[in-house]
């Protein structure tokens, strides 16, 4: 039987979600330089770093969590954490997950979270996508064989949290035209989208790629590919983009808007939100405090439902035994239902003798009509003792065989 699927929850307005990989080890060290480096030029507030795994799971022990706070807009306050893993594959890679949450819904005006935690060199090595080979900042060119085409784009929709863009070459670009598009976007969105570009031959076949997707891209337009499950409704596609080295206000508003309709979560993006709001570490004392009071009002409120409860179940038992006193005053009390005492059953050997007696008599019914059994020697016969058992059982009497027969001479 096929299992539906899971309804995941609507991504809150208010929260800026990330995931990447760090290509090569040292992931931790390249963030805790970043944080230190704002730290001492106050843009943070603060940060914190400790082990993300909880102690739980042996593979995830190597998970390194790392916590910081700052502002925007001058009084917003934002919340980010960003767990690093621990290093795969033979290049010794590392995934990333940045969650980030402030007090009222994200602008993507403001600073992106990720260059809190890594640096903005063209050549780090975190800028990179979960699918294999592909970079955030950079246009990443389709491959040319169909079949690996196909699956780059489904494996996009299906695993990567980014914003994924496919646009197609009219023609043949020169270099103005080669201007990525992350450029191009407002803060928020240069660290969460994937610009993909198809050659002009690539049309038919890029298009036959996304029909498993239910989109199309125009001839020399492009098309925000849909996540899964199922992202925002509407159309995202864009009928024309000049790669002139201008900037495509089309594109980059559709981007936009797709970024800000209501999407679900992507898989494991509400685990990391929940630890986000639920374990959080950089606590101020106006914060601690008044989460406090929070427990305190909390632990008030059970109590006092406890006690109603308690009052309710008191009157309950007062109203029915108040009710019982009423039925046994208006009909009286039931009689106790009398129990006689059980006969118990002597023992008595006339009663063991009568089967014996019976037995006998069937014995002298089956025996064949004789003199023997109408003349009893008087020796057999014996007066039955007090008990009514005879001193002793009868004797078979000898009986005479006759002898072979004589031959005739």
């Amino acid at each position: 039987m096929a299992k539906s699927p899971t309804v995941r929850a609507t991504a809150p307005g208010t929260v800026w979600p990330a995931r990447g990989r760090h290509l090569g080890p040292g992931a931790e060290d390249t963030v805790r330089r970043r944080l230190r480096e704002l730290k001492s030029r106050a843009v943070i507030q603060d940060h914190l770093e400790f082990d993300g795994s909880g102690g739980d799971d042996t593979e995830a022990a190597a998970v390194r969590a790392f916590e910081a706070r700052w502002l925007v807009a001058d009084d917003v306050v934002v919340r980010a954490r960003l767990n690093v893993g621990a290093p795969h594959g033979n290049d010794g890679a590392q995934d990333w997950v940045l969650m980030a949450e402030a007090d009222r819904p994200w602008d993507l005006e403001w600073p992106s979270p990720a260059t809190v935690f890594w640096p903005e060199d063209a050549d780090a090595p975190w800028d990179h996508d979960v699918v294999p080979g592909l970079r955030f900042r950079e246009i990443n060119p389709l491959p040319t064989d169909d079949r690996a085409l196909r699956r780059l784009l489904k494996e996009c929709a299906r695993a990567s949290w980014s914003i994924h863009v496919v646009v197609h070459e009219a023609m043949t670009t020169d270099e103005r035209g080669l201007r990525p598009l992350a450029s191009l976007l407002p803060p928020g969105l240069r660290h969460r989208v994937v610009e993909h570009r198809a050659a002009p031959e690539q049309f038919q076949v890029v298009n036959w790629a996304l029909q498993d997707l239910g989109v199309r891209v125009p001839r020399g337009g492009a098309v925000v590919l849909p996540a899964t499950p199922a992202g925002p409704d509407g159309d995202f596609s864009v009928r024309s983009v000049f790669l002139d080295g201008s900037v495509p206000v089309e594109l980059v508003d559709t981007v936009r808007r797709f970024a800000e309709s209501p999407a679900p979560l992507p898989e494991g993006a509400e685990e990391a939100l929940t630890g986000l709001r639920e374990q959080w570490h950089l606590t101020t004392v106006e914060e601690e405090l008044a989460l406090a009071r929070r427990q305190v009002a909390a632990y008030a409120e059970a109590l006092d439902a406890m006690t109603k409860s308690r009052d309710l179940y008191r009157e309950a038992a007062e109203l029915a035994h108040e009710a019982l006193a009423t039925y046994r005053e208006s009909f009286g009390a039931l009689p106790a239902p009398r129990q006689e005492p059980r006969k118990r059953e002597g023992f008595s050997l006339r009663s063991l003798a009568k089967p014996l007696e019976r037995v006998r008599d069937g014995a002298k019914l089956l025996r064949a009509p004789g003199a023997e059994d109408h003349a009893p020697d008087a020796a057999d016969a014996e007066e039955p003792t007090q008990d009514g058992f005879p001193a002793r059982l009868p004797q078979a009497r000898d009986q005479q065989w006759p002898g072979p027969p004589h031959r005739r001479p």
